[in-house]
């Protein structure tokens, strides 16, 4: 059996990988909060855990393994969405539940076992807080129950982080009512406009971190065999769920293996709508870039590393994808290829190893092994738009690179590329009011013109789904 290693961020060193069963491989990592759609940072640990997911079916078998990722649909961030647009909470979490299950089948991602809802666990959250109570580690103060950090020593431990350095970055609120600032909310009162269930604390909501604590020990136990999430969910939430859980079940072990992916940013910036470099997933598949080139780019860099997303890596990224395509197209997967890949996803999910030798199976035109490797990777094609690129052509001096052509008319392709020498030629006579006048008119039409600053190219194509306007152009 291959034996996988991971590395552990709670002994901060890469282990074998040992489960507590090997026919019930059990994983438990943190999922959207539902309230709009996600962006790329969103999906990239959807992505890696996916992988992850895929590997262990593959070793240990599809059945055993147990794979749960919440959602959490209770959350002050859903309650101002609902009342700002005067919707019921069910409706716009429902909405943006199936959003987001759509944007992740479009990145090739594999649903969990289970995907449990916090509004389904109110119970199990209620019982875990009175063994809280009762064992002496949380308290009740004005309606709030609050977990006593004093009480649990190992706490900050996980984190590796000062007391000073946890309550800056807790961002906790200083609340009268608490013995310690560090304390944390397990349960919080509700006003009539906010949702609530009944609680022997009162009307009201759980917080955020009990949420985990109790939907995990719920469906994989008091002990199972790994936690995933972002690096920015190390503290405090993954720090508060191990010590309530450790507390309220001291006879398990909560998850024995954490695992966390880097930040993700965009051209060399942290992504933010200030700066205007923010994006979802859905405004990334509009623009006509496929989810499997999404999925290929996330997963370019290692998991545990900060990654860059940047327009040249999916540029490389489409044509690297649309040539292994053509070449496994209606090929039956060889499983010998998997002998090039699944070593390095067993070395702590090295994807960017991974993806080399793909690139080697295919320059040893392997079709066969290259498409079992595709699979396992999660890379199919989710249409033939990689038969339908023509990636640059020259006129007049000018030479033009089509970003995608998606599923263009064979009618309107000239006019696609016809549009594109037209503004190339503008900026190259520096005529840039009416470069940007074309520009303007061929957004309207779903054509994206851009500079090139990576390749020769004078100009690049980028084409989004929708081109009801393109005639207009020609």
């Amino acid at each position: 059996m291959t034996e996988i290693t991971l590395y552990n961020t709670r002994t901060r060193s890469k282990e074998p990988f040992v489960p507590i069963d090997p026919k019930n491989v059990r994983m438990y990592v943190c999922g959207p909060t539902v309230y709009d759609r996600a962006h790329i940072g969103n999906a990239r640990p959807v992505v890696v855990f996916d992988v992850l997911y895929r590997l262990l079916r593959h070793v240990y078998g599809e059945g055993a393994v147990t794979y749960v990722r919440n959602v959490t649909d209770v959350d002050d961030k859903i309650n101002a969405r609902a009342a700002a647009e005067k919707r019921p909470i069910r409706e716009l979490t429902d909405e943006t539940l199936a959003a987001y299950h759509a944007d992740m089948d479009a990145l090739g991602a594999l649903r969990p076992t289970h995907e449990p809802r916090a509004t389904e666990y109110i119970g199990p959250m209620v019982a875990m807080i009175e063994a809280l109570i009762a064992r002496g580690n949380a308290y009740v103060a004005e309606g709030h129950v609050l977990f006593a950090v004093g009480s649990f020593p190992a706490y900050g431990r996980f984190a590796n982080r000062s007391l000073d350095e946890m309550q800056a970055g807790a961002r906790v609120e200083v609340a009268p009512y608490k013995r310690d600032p560090m304390d944390f909310v397990l349960w919080k009162p509700s006003s009539s406009a906010e949702p609530g269930w009944p609680s022997p604390w009162g009307h009201g909501r759980p917080g955020w971190h009990i949420e985990c604590s109790a939907m995990s020990e719920a469906l994989l136990g008091a002990s199972f065999d790994i936690h995933g999430g972002g690096i920015d969910l190390v503290f405090p939430h993954h720090e508060n769920e191990i010590a309530q859980s450790m507390c309220a079940h001291p006879e398990g072990e909560f998850a024995r293996v954490w695992l966390h992916n880097g930040f993700l940013n965009v051209e060399g910036e942290k992504m933010s709508k200030s700066l205007g470099n923010f994006f979802t997933v859905r405004d990334l598949l509009d623009k006509g870039i496929p989810g499997e080139v999404i999925r290929f780019v996330l997963l370019s860099t290692h998991y545990r590393q900060p990654m860059d997303w940047r327009e040249d890596k999916v540029r490389l990224a489409m044509k690297m994808l649309a040539s292994w395509f053509r070449m496994t197209a209606g090929v039956q997967p060889n499983n010998y290829g998997l002998f090039s890949v699944v070593p390095d996803l067993a070395n702590d999910l090295n994807t960017p190893e991974a993806i080399k030798n793909l690139n080697e199976l295919a320059d040893q035109g392997e079709a066969e092994q290259l498409k079992a490797a595709l699979d396992l990777l999660g890379l199919s094609p989710s249409n033939e738009w990689y038969q339908e690129n023509e990636w640059e052509k020259g006129r007049d001096g000018l030479m033009v690179s089509l970003f995608w052509s998606g599923h263009v008319d064979p009618e309107l392709q000239d006019a696609v590329w016809n549009v594109a020498f037209r503004w190339a030629n503008l900026r190259k006579l520096k005529d840039y009011e009416r470069a940007d006048a074309l520009r303007s008119l061929a957004d309207e039409a779903g054509v994206d013109l851009r500079a090139s600053a990576d390749s020769d190219a004078d100009a690049e194509i980028r084409l989004s789904n929708d081109y009801s306007k393109l005639r207009l152009l020609q």
